[in-house]
């Protein structure tokens, strides 16, 4: 929210500097993100008229104007069109500085002499200040010869503060005038009045009334005017609605949103005469109802929505925005001006599905106080009233209950020593009444505090010691070392593994990635994943961020892919290793399944040049052996057997098993999506399961062996298609307990091996556990093997 600090001085005395306070209202929980110096520049502008103007004498584009004020005249140049005779304007002579730094003088044009210039909102520093393009055209009653920043109030600091989302009743500048005098006890708050309405309309027209058909809005109130001239709000007003980041329209439109940015209470007009019928209902929408808002979009809308209907048709979606079909323009002669109080989740809920982020839904969404409503209605008539808008009623409909729920909080001397160690109920008292809160019942050792209907975010005792912590000053807060250092905790399975995932991984050269788990559904195209794969069907969602994160991964390896692309874009040049933990979201049927994964990438680099060749560049069977080493770091052990993925390369993609069951794959990208990707050099991943890391097996202990083992070698020429770890399954099956391990050595295919086969060289080892075993006896046992091994269909060589 933008604070003019002019208009925040108008509100509250305040006995301090506008940095003092920006620093005080961020150390109370409101954080100032900017601090905008509005035309600190701009010097030596007067207001001056314009007394006479003439056409250039040979350009015919520009005009010749001549100002005059109380100490002399002047003639400048100027190509504005919107300037006539009798206007009042901004001017600065020679000598004065704009906005921007510049300082003026005399300039020729063809022969005239331009003394300084009149000046545009931009020149002055308020870009959002003018209507129309061209000088700024000040009021016929605006003082000659003044100083024009001043009389403007145009020379302001404006602040950026950022707005917790339980602080609604900050969204105001009354909200912002009662914080500042709580934080500054000598500061004073000054009176709003408001004229006296009355509920018993006499209104000169037809109208039925307003019924409330949703819980949704508990309040709904209605002002008239009419005979209104649609014309520009006074300049002043204008000001503070431009400092505050809002651009001034007309004076109907300005006076709503001024006063909402005055007491935080959105209102809305309405062109009476564009209204289907002369009554208002609120409730909820119908499922595939459509409506045009302000803004000129078409929203179609779900049941629940919050509606303002006229006649049965849409004419505004409740706390967001108004409807098209009633808005007002130049030819609007009657309003109703409505002030009402809307349920904060149904409008956040709306305001979200849809992307309507108003100003109004902004504030309905953090809560908008109840007993505003009245009062801003009566403030915002009186303010049209003022600026002679037309014929104001002080009349109002006012359907519902007007009265807030009244709201009773304790605080006990006990729980405040506890939380802020000190136990002074009569400070506290002082410190929370600049906000508002009434002591109802008050002893030694309690008080019991009236909540004021505007904060919502007080409900417990907490919620009270909070307010004079931070009131306080957290910094002012008495140091006490922690009481009772209880017990050390453990965390559980699941961070445990993931520490030791990250510790693994890590330790073999690996970087962690963390990307969103949104990301954009041309992951699929780009991986080439048929429609009928699950991973091809992720679930959008409601109110995205983006395009690019607008559906739920499904797999972490596109976020990773994209993460490399980015790098090298960017200019990155060498290998990457890296991997990430993460939850994915698979659809099953109509559900969301939501399971964690583990995926790492080993990428060769644009530039994979080194002294040492070929031999230490990684490939498949790098990023395997980084996988199987994760497992037995685990006490687990993964099998890996041939695999196909749509965007892994043909003979260098396996699936990865555990207990019997896939459980993820690893591939090398293959080149028609590393083209698609731009990726200059092959691309190796693996992503699996997260789950079997949760169980790690326990690693098994044994004697040593006493006894030297005895080695001999076996030769198998078997199908290509079979691997190697079938082979080894078939030895291991057939084999003596003598054999305590098998060990593959080589493979071998070409010359004097039958085509489509491949040979298999193996070591076994032997060893009794009580005993040397001769070579008679270890011979006799690997001929058994090697008949055997004969008779499964495999040859020996």
């Amino acid at each position: 929210m933008l604070v003019s600090w002019n208009w925040l001085n108008e509100l509250v005395s305040l006995p301090t500097s506008a940095l003092e306070f920006a620093d005080k209202l961020t150390m109370a929980g409101a954080e100032v993100e900017e601090i905008n110096q509005v035309a600190c520049k701009l010097n030596g502008v007067v207001i001056a008229k314009v007394t006479d103007i003439s056409v250039h004498p040979t350009k015919k584009n520009l005009k010749v104007v001549t100002l005059s004020w109380n100490e002399g005249t002047a003639t400048c140049v100027t190509g504005a069109q919107n300037v006539k005779e009798g206007d009042f304007v901004p001017y600065a002579p020679p000598g004065a500085v704009i906005a921007d730094g510049t300082t003026l003088g005399i300039e020729e044009f063809e022969g005239i002499k331009s003394y300084g210039m009149m000046l545009s909102a931009d020149e002055m520093g308020l870009p959002l200040l003018s209507q129309e393009e061209g000088i700024l055209i000040l009021p016929p009653d605006a003082p000659l010869g003044e100083d024009a920043a001043l009389w403007l109030g145009i020379k302001d600091t404006v602040f950026d503060v950022s707005i917790t989302p339980n602080r609604g009743d900050l969204l105001s500048m009354v909200g912002m005038a009662r914080e500042a005098c709580a934080l500054f006890p000598d500061s004073l708050l000054k009176d709003i009045k408001c004229p006296p309405i009355h509920t018993h309309p006499d209104w000169p027209v037809n109208f039925r009334g307003v019924t409330l058909k949703d819980p949704g809005c508990p309040l709904y109130g209605l002002g008239f005017a009419e005979e209104l001239n649609v014309i520009p709000s006074p300049i002043q007003y204008r000001v503070k609605l431009a400092l505050s980041g809002v651009r001034p329209i007309s004076n109907v439109v300005d006076v709503t949103n001024y006063v909402m940015l005055l007491f935080g209470q959105p209102l809305h007009a309405f062109d009476f005469d564009k209204l289907p019928a002369p009554e208002i209902t609120v409730r909820s929408s119908r499922a595939g109802e459509r409506i045009v808002t302000l803004d000129g979009k078409e929203h179609e809308l779900s049941e629940g929505d919050l509606l303002i209907t006229s006649g049965g048709m849409p004419i505004g979606l409740a706390g967001v925005m108004g409807g098209a079909n009633s808005e007002i323009d130049a030819t609007t002669r009657r309003i109703l001006i409505e002030s009402a109080h809307f349920l904060p989740p149904r409008i956040s809920t709306t305001a979200r599905r849809l992307g309507i982020n108003s100003e109004a839904a902004y504030r309905y969404a953090r809560g908008v106080d109840k007993a505003k409503v009245p009062l801003a209605l009566a403030y915002a008539l009186d303010l049209m009233n003022q600026w002679k808008c037309g014929n104001v009623f002080f009349s109002v409909i006012m359907e519902g209950d007007p009265n807030p729920k009244e709201r009773l909080v304790p605080l006990t001397s006990k729980k405040l020593k506890t939380y802020i160690g000190v136990d002074d109920l009569t400070e506290a008292s002082k410190v929370l009444s600049p906000l508002g809160f009434e002591a109802s019942t008050s002893s030694l050792e309690r008080i019991i505090f009236k909540v004021p209907s505007f904060r919502m975010d007080v409900e417990i005792e907490e919620d009270l010691i909070e307010e004079v912590a931070r009131l306080k000053g957290y910094d002012e807060l008495p140091a006490r070392l922690p009481g009772k250092i209880h017990d050390s905790a453990t965390i559980g399975a699941e961070p445990r593994a993931e520490r030791k995932i990250r510790e693994t991984l890590m330790a073999r050269g690996y970087i962690e990635l963390l990307n969103y788990s949104f990301i954009s559904p041309k992951f699929a195209k780009d991986l080439q994943l048929p429609l009928s794969d699950n991973r091809a069907m992720p679930f959008s969602l409601a109110n995205p961020i983006s395009v690019e994160q607008s559906v739920l991964r499904t797999f972490l390896l596109p976020g990773m892919i994209y993460a490399i692309c980015d790098n090298l874009r960017r200019g990155w040049r060498f290998a990457i290793r890296a991997f990430e933990i993460g939850n994915v979201f698979i659809k099953e049927g109509e559900r969301l399944k939501e399971e964690k994964h583990v995926a790492g990438a080993i990428f060769l680099g644009k530039d994979d040049r080194s002294p040492y060749g070929d031999a230490v560049k990684d490939d498949f069977f790098t990023i395997k052996g980084d996988l199987q080493s994760l497992a037995r770091a685990f006490g687990l052990s993964f099998d890996v057997i041939p695999g196909s993925e749509p965007f892994g390369h043909s003979g260098q993609t396996a699936d990865v098993l555990f207990d019997g069951r896939k459980i993820g794959f690893i591939a090398k990208i293959k080149p028609s999506v590393e083209r698609q990707l731009e990726l200059p050099s092959p691309l190796y991943v693996f992503e699996v399961a997260f789950d079997p890391f949760l169980a790690p097996r326990a690693p098994r202990f044994g004697e040593t062996y006493r006894y030297p083992a005895v080695y001999r070698d076996i030769s198998l020429v078997a199908p290509e298609n079979m691997t190697v770890k079938e082979v080894s399954s078939i030895i291991r099956e057939l084999a003596s307990e003598l054999v305590t391990s098998i060990r593959l050595f080589d493979v071998y295919k070409g010359k004097n091996i039958p085509e489509g086969h491949k040979s298999l060289s193996f070591t076994l080892e032997y060893r009794h556990p009580d005993r040397t075993l001769s070579d008679e006896e270890v011979d006799r046992i690997h001929n058994e093997l090697r008949s055997q091994i004969e008779s499964k269909g495999l040859k020996l060589r």
